[in-house]
């Protein structure tokens, strides 16, 4: 078993066609002081250079699988099969840890008693040369429930670290917002969750979701439905155009 104090992080990477932003992404894993790491990279058969450069980090990979794929959830899902270890962390390419020291700081932040089910921390969004641009607009709250998703994405999923053993899998439904239903399934069999209260990550902004944010939004609105219920949900969308408008 397992020390209790040390846990296992196993970082995931997704790709595909991602030459230009995935040895960030990789040294950041790899640089990092905390040891007790299982790096995971799937591809998805990219047409460029991704996999030889993921190639030249090999023999400090957990695993490498470049095959095609029906998507980015479920190459996911297919990451998660392949996991071992305590906590999942997604960390796709483009995105970086925020420092070389970001796991041993989680680690040393966790409180006594045992392993909390959810990590979660705050993150910054930068560009694609990895250049800050700014935090998240939404405010990561003090006090995280699967109920605090009502407003919307308040964490981001990458700075979002459950216990292996209560992730489900993704819900391939859902094209571009699985990840906010996965965080709120996750959340309702949470029963502790640890607020890290530092910057975990740094998010490359030109994300799936921010190309595609119309769909997205579409998709979020069908899983809050979901989740909180049609009325709740439609009045709580009513309350953001207000407050928008005021803002006006």
């Amino acid at each position: 078993m397992l020390d209790r104090q040390v846990p296992v992080f196993s970082i995931i990477t997704v790709t595909y066609n991602a030459e230009a932003v995935l040895e960030r992404t990789m040294r950041s894993v790899l640089n990092q002081s905390y040891p007790r790491i299982e790096y995971i990279l799937v591809d998805g058969a990219s047409t460029d250079g991704t996999l030889a450069l993921a190639r030249k980090y090999v023999h400090r990979l957990a695993h490498l699988v470049s095959e095609p794929d029906g998507g980015l959830y479920d190459a996911m899902n297919k990451a998660m099969r392949l996991a071992t270890g305590d906590y999942l962390c997604f960390l796709n390419a483009g995105d970086s840890f925020r420092g070389n020291d970001v796991l041993r700081k989680i680690v040393e932040s966790l409180p006594d008693g045992g392993l909390p089910d959810v990590i979660y921390g705050e993150t910054a969004l930068v560009d694609s040369e990895g250049c800050f641009i700014r935090m998240r607009r939404l405010s990561t709250p003090e006090e995280l429930t699967w109920k605090s998703f009502r407003q919307g994405m308040l964490v981001c999923h990458q700075a979002f670290i459950p216990k292996r053993e209560i992730a489900p899998p993704y819900n391939l439904a859902y094209r571009y917002s699985s990840d906010f239903d996965w965080c709120i399934r996750v959340l309702k069999q949470a029963r502790s969750v640890h607020n890290a209260r530092f910057t975990l990550v740094d998010y490359l902004q030109e994300g799936m979701t921010t190309r595609h944010h119309k769909a997205s939004l579409c998709e979020r609105f069908r899983i809050m439905c979901t989740h909180y219920g049609w009325c709740p949900t439609v009045l709580q969308h009513l309350w953001f155009v207000l407050r928008l408008l005021v803002r006006r």
